[in-house]
């Protein structure tokens, strides 16, 4: 379908479209045209990612001063998802476009015939040039309501993904799409992917591509390089990568066809892309994305998709834990840098003179932060800008005092655990300033220093060629959070040092640690709302949306949250607040571990299951509250029961046990057996994966999944939330909740024909204050009839919706709910389009 809006002429690849969608689509082309952010919350299966991919790529081709597009997610699978969706769109605007030209050159053809026979043009002539002109339109109009089909080549290979070479190019205008990983996904050499884990795998490379290693090959043919990356560095300016749509499969591939390799590939070729696809890490952490994103343009267009908790990615990128095992292995990391300070000053001394002298020039000269892709290891956390420009203070120039300089940091901090960890220890909350100004007092320490250390010690492993920069992970986290502390020291405190003597989740084990824990999510953020001209945050459940804008403290021009348009009522919510006993249920502090409580929430999943075909998953609140109660039901006999009607599996904190546990769920619901998944609130399987079809025909919150409100950090942030903007400490608490189990239960639905149950099991969702705060969308499913319910009540409730459920589609009601392009068009007041140059 091609139609205009407002104006603009949107490709999208579809033969007819949901009225949300062209809602959707319309506020974001008026926040492009204004020039500013937006807040959107779509509902979960309503297409979300192929609107605003054609939107926003219909919006670049019609405006070529326009930026890059720049989509952010969360995970891999997503990711690839994002990249199979442009894939289409991009084909299906190729389509158009070429079948545009053939209409434009059909037409040029005839005038230039009519031209030439205009002096013996006669009745019958005029007659045949009309015939010609009217089947060019009619050939417009099929053109405008052909369907094309996307399917896998015969070969194998995905039609609209890889190199494009013909019809202009990916999207018909010589696109370029791109995504980016870790060296895990990206690396194509055998030996180096033999590696256990991600750590492993970016060591083996360093020590095969950086610089030093490079340049021993030369003269040492023992020394061990990549093929692929030789490969790239010696094709130089010819590394270009032709227009297309190139996925982690197809980036492999290419690479492995060139013998390039992907991961330096892609990162040389960011500047050419015309779309990004990259985790947020790559956007919000200041150490990743000084390496990645520091060559967007500011005309760029920023996405963040799923961004319902992107204020908390925002405060984990800017906070730093330490423990005793973290000092132990920082005080073994310097003991060998000292080791290695001294060999490199008996066998080349000149190395650390030139160093000296680069620091003495300030850290952009000497380049430390314009560092080659292959050179990278660190980048500072710090964002002020009075650090990046000034030179490095001569005490800490030369790498003996250097390292010396941070054993006093070390030990400093050893000192303060063993405070918190004493007979007189105790959890110690302390501002930047007062745990600076102790710092300096105790070890004779300057403040201006402290801001370099993690600079320093970048620069220090590099011209000390440390292959293996992982090894030293707990020393660069010394460095970072004495970097922050002395850098944030000043001004309102937007950072707090939290000190507790047992920051281990082993019941009864001693690890003390020293947090420093981000109060302020808009810290993070803030540099992108000013740099780029828009940044669109949207998700499937934003709600309360108003909240957003004081949590990372901006205005968006447009902040909207759309309602789903259905033919049937495909989602069914349910408030269960009794068991069949009627003694109320919920996971409340004081009532989760009553006997009545547990045996109630057995029962009830065990009812369930035995009335609801396929697959069925459960969330918990927390894992230690999902490995109690499993155990109590184990020995109440209910885990019995529950095999007779499905196969159980369980997600754990390991991510491979539970990949493989999604995979045998996943195949017991396809085989006919069915299978309940009990996963957690919070967890991997709550974020990024989707139980769509007979894979979720239903989700069952167990409990309301608040934050541990016990928690220190959680304590400070609350009250710098209350202090600073206001927000009251029982709305934070109650947003963050009921946007965590309106995430889970969104699981369970991905298109309009699907169809699942969301189960609110607990008493607290039948409050108002608890279930106004759902997303609209959900909302507008949850009748008075659906609230208050008991589990036999419940039942009944489940069994006649599965029953109409299970009806063949109606497909005349679908097209109901679906805008025709006579439809859309009548929606849009005459305007002048704006077409590609």
């Amino acid at each position: 379908m091609r139609f205009n809006l407002e104006g603009l002429e949107v490709f999208f690849p579809y033969d007819r479209i949901y009225l949300e969608q062209y809602q959707y689509m319309r506020s974001i082309k008026q926040t492009l045209d204004a020039g500013g952010h937006c807040l959107l919350e779509m509902p979960t299966g309503t297409g979300k990612t192929v609107c605003l991919l054609s939107l926003i790529t219909s919006y670049q081709l019609a405006h070529p001063n326009c930026g890059k597009l720049v989509y952010c997610t969360r995970t891999v699978p997503e990711m690839n998802s994002v990249m199979e969706e442009l894939g289409t769109v991009f084909s299906y605007r190729s389509e158009q476009l070429r079948l545009d030209r053939e209409a434009a050159a059909a037409a040029d053809a005839s005038n230039t015939q009519q031209a030439e026979d205009v002096a013996m043009m006669d009745v019958e002539e005029s007659a045949k040039s009309s015939t010609t002109n009217n089947n060019t339109e009619q050939q417009q109009q099929q053109v405008r309501k052909r369907k094309r089909i996307y399917g896998p080549k015969k070969n194998g290979q995905k039609e609209n993904m890889g190199p494009i070479p013909y019809d202009g190019g990916a999207g018909g205008s010589g696109a370029l799409a791109l995504c980016l990983s870790s060296r895990r996904n990206m690396c194509i050499h055998e030996r180096v992917l033999r590696e256990s884990d991600r750590e492993g795998i970016d060591a083996a490379c360093r020590s095969m591509t950086a610089p030093w290693a490079l340049e021993r090959a030369k003269t040492d043919q023992t020394v061990e390089t990549c093929q692929y990356f030789d490969g790239f560095q010696a094709a130089g300016e010819a590394t270009s990568m032709p227009s297309g749509v190139y996925d982690l499969e197809e980036l492999k591939k290419w690479g492995k066809g060139k013998n390039w390799c992907p991961y330096y590939l892609t990162r040389q070729a960011i500047n050419h892309a015309t779309v990004l696809v990259f985790n947020y890490q790559y956007m919000l952490d200041p150490k990743v994305a000084k390496m990645v994103s520091k060559e967007l343009e500011s005309e760029s267009i920023i996405v963040f998709d799923e961004a319902h908790n992107i204020d908390s990615v925002c405060i984990e990128a800017l906070s730093v834990t330490v423990n005793d095992r973290n000092l132990d292995q920082a005080t073994r990391s310097l003991g060998r840098l000292s080791s290695e300070v001294s060999r490199m000053k008996a066998s080349d001394s000149e190395r650390l003179q030139r160093e000296y002298q680069n620091l003495v020039n300030g850290l952009v000269d000497q380049g430390l932060l314009e560092a080659s892709a292959n050179e990278a290891g660190f980048a500072s956390n710090v964002l002020n800008p009075d650090v990046i420009n000034e030179a490095v203070p001569g005490n800490i120039r030369r790498a003996e005092h250097f390292i010396s300089f941070m054993k006093k940091i070390v030990e400093h901090l050893k000192t303060r655990l063993l405070t918190v960890a004493g007979p007189r220890g105790g959890v110690i909350s302390e501002t930047p300033l007062a745990f600076l100004h102790r710092m300096i007092t105790t070890t004779s320490l300057e403040a201006k220093p402290l801001k370099f250390a993690y600079s320093r010690l970048s620069s220090l492993l590099r011209t000390l060629q440390v292959p293996n920069l992982d090894d030293y992970n707990a020393l660069t986290d010394v460095a970072d959070f004495a970097s922050l502390v002395a850098t944030y020291s000043e001004g309102l405190p937007k950072f707090a040092i939290i000190m507790e003597p047992n920051g281990s989740s082993i019941p009864g084990a001693s690890d003390p640690v020293i947090q420093l824990a981000c109060l302020d999510a808009s810290l993070a953020i803030a540099p992108l709302f000013k740099r780029f001209g828009s940044v669109i945050i949207t998700s499937g459940t934003l709600s309360p949306i108003d909240l957003y804008p004081k949590l990372l403290q901006f205005e968006p021009r447009v902040s909207e949250s759309f309602n789903m348009s259905t033919f049937r009522p495909c989602i069914r919510p349910l408030v269960i607040t009794r068991g069949s006993d009627q003694l109320p249920v919920s996971t409340k502090f004081d009532d989760r571990g009553d006997m009545g409580v547990v045996r109630n929430y057995g029962s009830m999943l065990v009812e369930l299951c035995s009335s609801i075909p396929d697959g069925v998953v459960a969330f918990f609140t927390s894992y230690s509250y999902m490995e109690s109660i499993i155990s109590e039901w184990d020995g109440m006999g209910i885990l019995r029961q529950l095999t007779k009607s499905k196969l159980v599996f369980i997600e754990t904190k390991d991510v491979v046990e539970t990949t493989l546990a999604l995979d045998n769920f996943r195949r017991a619901c396809d085989s006919g057996r069915g299978a309940v998944f009990l996963s957690v609130a919070r967890g991997k399987v709550s974020e990024g994966i989707n139980f769509d079809r007979h894979y979720g025909r239903a989700v069952i919150m167990f409990g309301v999944p608040f934050q541990y409100t016990l928690s220190h950090i959680l304590r400070a942030r609350l009250e710098y939330l209350q202090t600073n903007y206001q927000i009251r400490e029982q709305d934070f608490l109650n947003f963050d909740a009921l946007r965590q189990a309106s995430q889970c239960v969104g699981r369970v639905i991905r298109s309009k024909i699907d169809y699942g149950l969301m189960i609110f099991a607990d008493s607290r969702y039948n409050r108002h204050d608890k279930r106004t705060k759902l997303p609209g969308w959900i909302q507008n499913f949850l009748g008075d009839g659906q609230l208050n319910l008991s589990t036999d009540t419940a039942i009944a409730q489940v069994k006649h919706f599965l029953r109409v459920m299970a009806q063949p589609v109606d497909q005349n009601k679908l097209k109901e709910v679906l805008l025709s392009l006579e439809e859309v068009e009548a929606m849009n007041p005459p305007t002048q389009m704006i077409e590609a140059p």
